[in-house]
């Protein structure tokens, strides 16, 4: 592994005391460029500014060059590795290994934070009940400001708790090494083409750890069309990542009620809409995929 690592104007320098940690930024990218600096933008602008960003580049050539020369000349601390081949769950580990902070994040290369993101992630964190981990809210999927104090195993594991992406978690690093970090047979660039957040927060949940939700720190990340494309690219694609989800059914021997209703779900809701177009084949797609998942992590893993 190949290391590049660019200087901020000012070191950076962890706070470790009273649960205000220093965070690591995790960015693992393939294929984009543009995108990276609207992301950088918004780390520039932070309110809180004790972090770091480790950029996991998982491309061939140096487009990144350009990009991480930016957020250097931005004024933001920067580390940047060479990891191949691409693999999200693995390329996020390697760059943990290279981080100093005592908090960690995943945003995606092409999401951005509003301003105060990391002061209200610190300000949670300096609260009595100190949680472990803290999920924040991504405002396009307009989810409602739920009051949700902490998630649960008992809701998770029926997926009934407050939804979690990696562009909106954060996890103490101590719970992160603890628990074993990110499952690498899961996620993009895997056959079960997601669920590596979900399978690591669903491991903290079971270890006892506290995560709780915060709605006010508010990240950015764009959404697919709102209704489902039935193209054939769109279907293997939705397939592919409902292999994760079928592999945390299998992964965490979770509940048969809960595996039927994810299976029956996708079908019957288009069904009942009398939706026989693309509705209906992107939920069969993701039937499919988590039957295949779930019946695949037990032949591919004994």
């Amino acid at each position: 592994m190949r290391v590049i690592t660019y200087g901020a104007s000012a070191p950076f320098m962890p706070q470790r005391e009273n649960n205000m940690a220093a965070i690591s930024l995790i960015l693992a990218t393939v294929g984009r460029t543009t995108e990276l600096n609207r992301l950088f933008t918004s780390l520039a602008a932070q309110t809180w500014t004790d972090f770091e960003v480790i950029v996991v580049d998982q491309n061939a050539d140096d487009r990144l060059l350009a990009p991480v020369e930016v957020a250097r000349n931005l004024g933001l601390a920067v580390k940047h590795l060479k990891h191949h081949p691409p693999n999200l769950a693995a390329a996020r580990n390697a760059g943990i290994e290279a981080s100093s902070g005592a908090w960690l994040g995943f945003p995606d290369d092409d999401c951005w934070y509003e301003p105060d993101v990391l002061e209200r992630l610190a300000d949670r964190l300096a609260r009595p009940d100190a949680p472990q981990g803290v999920i924040i809210r991504w405002i396009e999927q307009g989810e409602p400001e739920v009051v949700a104090p902490a998630l649960s195993w008992d809701r998770s594991c029926r997926f009934r708790d407050v939804a979690v992406s990696s562009i909106t978690l954060f996890i103490q690093r101590r719970l992160f090494d603890s628990i074993g970090g990110f499952d690498a047979r899961l996620g993009v660039g895997q056959w079960f083409g997601a669920g590596e957040e979900h399978d690591l927060v669903l491991r903290a949940l079971r270890s006892g750890a506290a995560l709780a939700y915060e709605p006010s720190a508010l990240v950015h990340h764009a959404v697919g069309p709102a209704r489902p494309n039935a193209d054939r690219q769109a279907r293997r694609a939705a397939r592919s990542r409902a292999r994760g989800t079928g592999a945390l059914y299998a992964k965490h021997g979770l509940p048969f009620w809960v595996i039927a209703r994810g299976l029956a779900a996708p079908v019957i809701r288009p069904l009942l809409k009398g939706a026989f177009g693309a509705d209906l084949a992107h939920g069969c797609a993701v039937m499919l995929g988590r039957l295949d998942g779930l019946l695949g992590w037990g032949r591919r893993h004994q």
